[in-house]
This record gives structure tokens, C-alpha cells and sequence, in this order.
């Protein structure tokens, strides 16, 4: 082929075998990640994919990789230089300061899903646009929103299946903390210069303590020994980390402190995290994120606490995969068309149009390929029912209704299709909803909740069994009468 995919980047494919590049995969991940920002209080921001540059060297900082290594830029037609967003909190609190957000209210909990842009060397689970679910809380300094976000992306894993999860935490304290910390720390490895890694040599001076992010196996042979940051954190810093430790315990999420943990980006403060996962090699982090209270202020916004997270959704998805983590089946159909001839083509396509019109889900063969065939399409896609129609069918405006998984057929008039469909869809959450409904009242406050919620309806109730009624003896009286 001339023009082949870029390196680094991929195809995500509606295929049904299970392929991280499956597109039911990723809506499957895409849903459960809704429900849980639903869940935790997050509403959804939305930002372009390229920014002015400077957005990112003022607030991920120009020593650190992203900017100094792996940024996209380039000048667009008015001269300007723009690179593609290489992460995903800059740009909301870009938004959250040019839309004037802080208007709104004291406290706001804002979530993305989107596409990022990094050139780094094409690895597993690393690659030149990869995709993010991340989340921000604004105004709150609490250690309670830190524990609380923690268990939202734990919550999420383990809500997708994900297991052998290891949460790491540490604490990089106050702007004087870490002065303190990168005198301490520089005075360690002076002795050691020569032995560091040439990107760990380069951020000797301008950011030391990036050198215990680094991922070079001689480096951190070094660091092992270093000092702990941990030894350097004020009294409100520590009550701050002791605080968040106590709320992970209450809520019996497992995890290890690690006084090396630093985070890759200077806006970081006080608290950081990271979540992995063993399956995914040597690139085997999923999540992290920490506190940045300073962020808007340096971006001239208000001065407000802020802490996010960010995750990885291939990764996720690779993980899911790597554990053989059950997810649900892909996309099927509940109903499939197939007609005999014009007459019932040019009415099953209006047909086709009705049902979907009253929410079925619905397809039709337009091809003209003979039954056989066409049965074994319906079969490859999973449809759940397939009806026939043919000029009998026209005729009597009845459909013999197969169900695909057992063969099972039943005769049903095509004026009450869509209405037995439509019931059927709604069964399996019924019976889900039935083991709850079916079990007594343990608690006597809960009886009396329901107790008046059903004495507020009681009129509505006897309205609709009434009409119940009424319709069950027109049925009754339809049946004697056909027989």
C-alpha cells in the first residue's frame, strides 16, 4: 500500500474476536468509564487536541520529557506555534479559566475521554496517540477528595475486572519540602555524576528530582539509597499523608508507599499516585495522578486546589485482555429482515423503518442472496430473532418469529411486533430488578421510605390496574371470539 497508518499509531476495528483493537472493546471500557464518573459526581469537559505551546511549557515544565522529548509541535498558518495535547490537564484548566468556570460554583469535578499525542519509541502499550480517561477536582484541599479519587480509578478497575492491582503513594510536600529534599538529594548524588544516565545528568541541576522517575537501570541503582522526601515533609504535609493513608484503610484499598514515586510532571504537590498492574511488562503502570494546587495560579487563573488522575485506556484494554477478564458480547441485532420478492421488499423497508422508529433494533437484508445465505449472515451477527416475509406473509400480516440461539418459532402478527419486541428488551432487566423487588423488608425506616412512596402513587397504581384489567378481559373476550 502507498500511504500506510504513521508509526506508533493504530486502527481501532469493529471486529468481534478479542483484539485490543476491537471496537466493542473500547465502548465496553468507554461505558463502564461514564457510569463510574456518573457515579463519583463528573461532568464531562471537552477540549481541542492542539493547543498553544507555551500552554505546556508553563505547566508541565520544559525539563521534562513531554516538552523536551516527546511534544508534537508545529506552526500553523498564522504563525503560531501549536502542539498536540500531550496530556489532558493543562487543557482543562485552561478551559476552566477562559470559560470563567469558577463562576459557577465553589467546587467542580470535571472528567475527559480523549485522544493524546506524545513521540516517544512505539512500546506495548505506548504508543504516538494514545487515549486517556482522566478526571480533575477543583477547589478542594481536602486529603478526603484525594482518598476519594484514589477509589474512584481503583473502583473503576476493579469494576472492569482487572486484578494483581498495587496502588503506590507518596507524598512530595510543599514548595519548601521539596527545596529542602532537592539540596539533600543533589548533595547524594553528586558523588555519583559521572555514573548517571546523561538525561539524569541534564536534570541534575534543573530538576533533580526527576532522576528518581528514571527508568535507567544504573540510575536507579543509585537512587535506591538516596534520602526520602518523606524525612523532609512539614508537619502539615505529614498530617496531610497520615490523613489519606486512614481513609485508603477505611475503605480497604491496598497499598505501599514508595518515597521514590515523583510523578513525571513539575506541577505536582503533597500528594502523588500511581496504579499498576503485573501483565503489561516493563510498562506496566495503568493510572496515577496526584495533587497540583498551584496550577491555575501559574497559569494566571484563580488560585485554587486542584487534584486529578489520568489512565490509559489501551493499556486497560490490553490488561483486560492479558488477564481474561469477561466482558460482554459484542453488538447484536434483536431483529433481522429477510423478504421474498418486490412486493415484500418495498414493504419490509418501510416495516424496517417503523420498528426502529418505536426503538427496535433492527436490520435487513438488501442484498437478495437466497435464504440460505442470508439465514447464515443473520447467524454470523448474532441477531437474537429473524422473521421471513413473503407474499403469504403479506397476506396474512403474520411472521413466523424464530429465535436464532434455539430455533424456536412462534407465529406473531405484524401489528404486534414491535410490541412483543419491545417487552422482551425490557424482560432481562426485569429480572435482574426481580431479586430485589422479591425481598422482604429488612429494616423498618427502608419499609416506611417505600411504604409512603407507594401510598404517593396509590391513585396512579389503581388507574393503570384498572385499565390492566379492562385490557385483559378485551384479550380474554378477542380469544373466545377466535375460538
Amino acid at each position: 500500500m502507498k500511504t500506510p497508518i504513521p508509526p506508533g499509531v493504530f486502527d481501532i476495528l469493529p471486529q468481534t474476536d478479542d483484539t485490543w483493537r476491537s471496537a466493542h472493546l473500547w465502548q465496553y471500557v468507554e461505558e463502564v468509564i461514564r457510569d463510574i464518573a456518573r457515579l463519583y459526581g463528573y461532568q464531562e469537559i471537552r477540549t481541542p487536541i492542539f493547543e498553544r505551546v507555551e500552554l505546556f511549557q508553563r505547566s508541565v515544565g520544559e525539563t521534562s520529557d513531554i516538552v523536551s522529548k516527546e511534544i508534537y509541535v508545529f506552526e500553523d498558518k498564522g504563525k503560531r506555534m501549536m502542539s498536540l495535547r500531550p496530556e489532558g490537564t493543562a487543557p482543562v484548566m485552561r478551559a476552566f479559566i477562559e470559560n470563567q468556570l469558577v463562576n459557577q460554583g465553589p467546587v467542580h469535578k470535571l472528567f475527559y475521554i480523549g485522544p493524546m499525542f506524545r513521540y516517544d519509541r512505539p512500546q506495548a502499550g505506548r504508543y504516538r496517540q494514545h487515549h486517556q480517561f482522566g478526571a480533575e477536582v477543583i477547589g478542594v484541599s481536602s486529603p478526603e477528595q484525594d482518598a476519594e479519587m484514589i477509589d474512584m480509578v481503583y473502583t473503576l478497575y476493579s469494576r472492569l475486572g482487572i486484578q494483581n492491582l498495587t496502588v503506590y503513594i507518596n507524598s512530595i510536600g510543599n514548595q519548601e519540602t521539596r527545596k529542602n529534599f532537592r539540596d539533600a538529594l543533589q548533595n547524594y548524588l553528586r558523588p555519583h555524576f559521572d555514573q548517571l544516565s546523561k538525561d539524569s545528568q541534564h536534570r541534575f541541576e534543573a530538576n533533580p528530582l526527576r532522576i528518581l522517575d528514571s527508568k535507567d537501570p544504573n540510575d536507579q541503582a543509585i537512587v535506591a539509597k538516596a534520602p526520602s522526601i518523606l524525612d523532609c515533609l512539614d508537619q502539615a504535609s505529614k498530617e496531610n499523608f497520615e490523613r489519606i493513608q486512614a481513609c485508603l484503610n477505611a475503605l480497604k484499598i491496598p497499598y505501599t508507599i514508595d518515597h521514590r514515586l515523583v510523578r513525571g510532571l513539575d506541577y505536582y504537590n503533597n500528594t502523588v499516585f500511581e496504579i499498576v498492574a503485573g501483565d503489561l511488562g516493563a510498562q506496566n503502570s495503568i493510572g496515577g495522578g496526584g495533587r497540583y494546587d498551584g496550577l491555575l495560579k501559574m497559569l494566571e487563573g484563580p488560585d485554587l486546589p486542584s487534584v486529578g488522575f489520568a489512565t490509559g485506556i489501551e493499556r486497560i484494554i490490553q490488561t483486560m485482555l492479558k488477564q481474561q477478564v469477561k466482558v460482554p458480547p459484542a453488538y447484536r441485532p434483536q431483529l433481522f429482515i429477510i423478504t421474498l420478492g418486490d412486493a415484500a421488499k418495498e414493504f419490509g423497508f418501510k416495516f424496517l423503518h417503523k420498528l426502529r422508529q418505536e426503538g427496535i433494533d433492527a436490520q435487513m437484508d438488501f442484498t437478495g442472496r437466497k435464504l440460505g445465505k442470508v439465514m447464515q449472515y443473520a447467524d454470523q451477527i448474532r441477531a437474537k430473532f429473524v422473521i421471513v416475509i413473503g407474499d403469504d406473509e403479506l397476506k396474512s400480516q403474520e411472521v413466523e418469529l424464530k429465535v436464532m440461539e434455539t430455533g424456536e418459532t412462534s407465529v406473531i402478527s405484524l401489528s404486534s411486533l414491535s410490541h412483543l419486541l419491545n417487552i422482551d428488551a425490557k424482560t432481562k432487566t426485569f429480572m435482574e430488578l426481580w431479586p430485589q423487588m422479591s425481598t422482604p423488608f429488612q429494616d423498618a425506616k427502608e419499609a416506611e421510605f417505600f411504604f409512603k412512596k407507594l401510598c404517593q402513587t396509590l391513585d396512579k397504581t389503581t388507574t393503570v390496574t384498572s385499565k390492566l384489567h379492562d385490557s385483559l378481559e378485551a384479550m380474554n373476550q378477542f380469544l373466545k371470539d377466535q375460538g
